[in-house]
C-alpha cells in the first residue's frame, strides 16, 4: 500500500444501467471487469471503500498453483483440472502485465511446501507425486535455499510473485479506458434479482444490470447459504528488510507451527523485503498482540539480519472441501454469480475466477467450470468439515450469550482496550481510547447476530462467526456485514455520541 498512490474514483450518485455490475474492487472484481470489457460489455465496478485496498491490498502475493497440501486429497481428474486452472491464472498474469506494460515486480520463481517433521515426509511425498501427475512441474526435494534445514519439500517450477496492487491499478486504468467505470465509497446493501437485476447502494442510488458478479471476499448476499460452508480465518504478517544475498529465491509455506509462509519482494538497493506470514486464528479470538510477538520472534531467529519494517493482518475464507466457490450463486439464480472461498490463495483464484465467470457470462465456459460450481455439495467429503464449521458458529452464537459479561464492569477496561459489557440489560462493545474517552456500540454483529470480540492489535471489533469487522465507532471495515454496529449511550454519557 505504501508503495502506490491512493485512488479517488467517485461514488455512485445517480441511477445507471450497465451490462454487468461487479460488486467488489479486489483482485477478483477488477480482473473480472477487465476480462469483460475486452468483450465490449459495459461494466461497473462498485467498491465499498477503495479498490485494491482491502484484503487484496494486504495480501502476501504468492502467485502459485501449489497450495500447501491439496493435490493428494483430490481425485485424479479434479486434481488435473485444479492444476490446469491455477497454472493458467499464473501465466495469465504474466501475459497481461506484458501486454498492458504494467510494472508490477513480476518475478518467476519456484514454490515450495516444506515440513520439518519426519512424520510428515510421507504426506509431502504423496503431494509431490499427485501434483506431478496433475500436470505441474513438481518434485520432491530435501534441500531449499531457506536458512534452516527441512525434512522434505514439494518444489514446483514456473510459479511467481508480484505486486498485486500495482497490477490491479494498471488494470483499473485499462478498464476505464475501455467500456468500464469504477465507483468507490459505494457500498451495495441490497440485490433484487431481475431481470434486470437491481443493486441498491447505501446512498439509495440503483444500478441495473443484465448480469451481477458478487466478488466481495465473503459474499454480502448469501442466497445459496454459503455462510454455512465458509470458515473465516485471519493470519498475521511481518515484513522486514534483509540483505539481497540472503534472498531464499522462492515462495515457501509449511502447515506446521500454525502455518509459516516466506517470500521476498524487491526493496531498496542491496535489500529485499522479507514477508513472513503465520499465526492463523479465528476472527475475535483475541491475544493478537501476543501472536504478532510470536511471529516476530520466529522471523528474527531464522533471519537475524532482518530489520522489521511493517506488520499487518490478512483475512481468508476456507471452504469445507478446499475448493473455491466460483460460478452461479444459487440454483435459482439467473445470471448472478459469486467468487469466494479462496482458501488463502486469493491471487491465483482471483484471476481464475475472472476468466471462469467471463466465460460463463459470454457463453464460452472453461473446462474447469463445473469443478468450482458453488451449487455442488459432496456429502461424504464435506460432512465432517461442515459440521465442524457450524458447531463453531453455534458455540459463539449461543455460548457467548451465556456469559454475563466479558469484563465485570466498564471500569475494568484499560486505555486502548475494548470489551463486551452488559449495560442496562444490553450487551455493549465498549472501547476506551488513549484519552480515556469511552466509545460504545452494540455488540451484536449486523450480519447474522453473533457477538463481536475485540482485536487488541488493530483496535477493531471482529465477528467470530463469519468474519465481519468493525471500527471502534461501529463502521464496517470488512463484510459480509453491510450495516454498522448501532451506537449505545452509557449511563454517564451525554446525548451526543462520543
Amino acid at each position: 500500500m505504501d508503495s502506490t498512490e491512493a485512488t479517488s474514483y467517485p461514488p455512485v450518485v445517480e441511477d445507471l444501467t450497465v451490462d454487468v455490475a461487479v460488486v467488489g474492487g479486489g483482485i477478483a472484481g477488477l480482473c473480472t471487469a477487465w476480462e469483460l470489457v475486452q468483450t465490449g460489455r459495459s461494466v461497473a465496478v462498485l467498491e465499498a471503500d477503495r479498490i485494491a485496498a482491502g484484503v487484496t491490498g494486504y495480501t502476501t502475493a504468492k502467485l502459485t498453483a501449489l497450495h500447501t497440501l491439496v493435490y493428494s486429497e483430490f481425485g485424479a481428474e479434479a486434481a488435473r483440472l485444479y492444476a490446469a486452472s491455477q497454472q493458467d491464472a499464473v501465466d495469465h498474469v504474466a501475459r497481461t502485465a506484458t501486454t498492458l506494460g504494467i510494472e508490477c515486480q513480476f518475478e518467476r520463481c519456484p514454490a515450495y511446501t516444506y515440513v520439518h517433521s519426519e512424520d510428515m515426509v510421507g504426506q509431502v511425498r504423496d503431494e509431490a507425486a499427485a501434483a506431478s501427475e496433475a500436470g505441474l512441474r513438481a518434485s520432491l526435494v530435501t534441500e531449499t535455499e531457506l536458512p534452516f534445514p527441512v525434512a522434505a519439500a514439494v518444489r514446483v517450477e514456473d510459479q511467481a510473485q508480484f505486486h498485486p496492487r500495482r497490477y490491479l491499478l494498471g488494470l483499473a486504468d485499462a478498464i476505464t479506458a475501455r467500456t468500464g467505470v469504477i465507483y468507490e465509497r459505494t457500498r451495495v446493501v441490497d440485490l433484487d434479482e431481475g431481470p434486470p437485476h437491481t443493486l441498491t447502494t447505501e446512498s439509495g442510488a440503483r444500478v441495473r444490470a443484465d448480469s451481477v458478479v458478487v466478488a466481495t471476499h465473503y459474499p454480502v448476499f448469501d442466497r445459496a447459504l454459503l455462510f454455512a460452508r465458509l470458515v473465516p480465518q485471519r493470519h498475521l504478517v511481518v515484513a522486514a528488510a534483509i540483505p539481497a544475498a540472503q534472498d531464499p529465491h522462492g515462495t515457501y509455506i509449511t502447515p506446521e507451527a500454525n502455518t509459516r509462509s516466506v517470500r521476498t519482494a524487491p526493496y531498496t538497493d542491496g535489500q529485499r523485503l522479507l514477508i513472513v506470514t503465520g499465526e492463523m486464528f479465528t476472527p475475535g479470538a483475541g491475544e493478537v498482540t501476543g501472536r504478532y510477538e510470536t511471529l516476530t520472534d520466529w522471523t528474527l531467529e531464522r533471519f537475524p539480519a532482518a530489520q522489521l519494517r511493517y506488520r499487518w493482518a490478512a483475512q481468508d475464507n476456507s471452504t469445507t472441501d478446499k475448493m473455491p466457490y466460483i460460478g452461479v450463486m444459487h440454483a435459482g439464480a439467473d445470471s448472478v454469480y459469486v467468487a469466494t472461498g479462496f482458501n488463502g490463495w486469493g491471487m491465483s483464484n482471483g484471476v481464475l475466477a475472472a476468466r471462469l465467470l467471463t466465460g460463463s457470462i459470454t457463453g464460452d465456459p472453461l473446462p474447469w467450470t463445473d469443478l468450482y460450481d458453488p451449487r455442488r455439495l459432496h456429502p461424504v467429503a464435506e460432512a465432517g468439515p461442515l459440521l465442524k464449521a457450524q458447531s463453531k458458529v453455534a458455540k459463539h452464537f449461543i455460548g457467548d450469550r451465556l456469559r454475563s459479561s466479558h469484563v465485570d464492569s466498564i471500569a475494568d477496561i484499560a486505555p486502548g482496550a475494548g470489551a463486551v459489557v452488559r449495560v442496562a440489560g444490553q450487551r455493549c462493545a465498549v472501547f476506551r481510547d488513549d484519552t480515556e474517552t469511552l466509545h460504545a456500540v452494540s455488540a451484536t454483529c449486523t450480519h447474522l447476530g453473533c457477538l463481536v470480540a475485540f482485536n487488541d492489535a488493530e483496535r477493531a471489533w471482529e465477528c467470530p462467526c463469519h468474519g465481519s469487522r468493525f471500527s471502534t465507532d461501529g463502521a464496517v471495515i470488512h463484510g459480509p456485514a453491510t450495516r454498522p454496529l448501532e451506537p449505545r449511550r452509557l449511563p454517564d454519557q451525554r446525548d451526543e455520541r462520543p
